[in-house]
């Protein structure tokens, strides 16, 4: 069974960049295709982002579209997100998992953008 875990997050200023980390167990992830939700304070979760188990397809939310890349590297079993031009209204817990969402959650890691 994959495991999760996300890193990365912080505290940035509108027009800041971060990069997320998604670090996956097992040697199943290669084999999944992942994506990058998000869940605001009083809001559900949403999907950001989405990728092919090879990398080679991409999908976006129109929100981030042109702000925000997902990536991954199956030969370390690890996934990013690199956001850009960071937004107020894109504070959230920002979580990993295949898409669709089979994997238990990880803890998530918390963005901030506030000046």
């Amino acid at each position: 069974q994959v495991q999760l875990v996300e890193s990365g997050g912080g505290l940035v200023q509108p027009g800041g960049s971060l990069r997320l980390s998604c670090a996956a167990s097992g040697s199943d992830f290669r084999l999944y295709r992942m994506g990058w939700y998000r869940q605001a304070p009083g809001k559900q979760r949403e999907l950001v982002a989405t990728i092919s188990s090879g990398g080679s397809s991409t999908n976006y939310a129109d929100s981030v579209k042109g702000r925000f890349t997902i990536s991954r590297d199956n030969a370390k079993n690890t996934m990013y997100l690199q956001m850009n031009n960071l937004k107020p209204e894109d504070t959230a817990v920002y979580y990993c998992n295949a898409h669709p969402a089979t994997i238990d959650w990880g803890q998530g890691t918390q963005v901030t953008v506030s000046s």
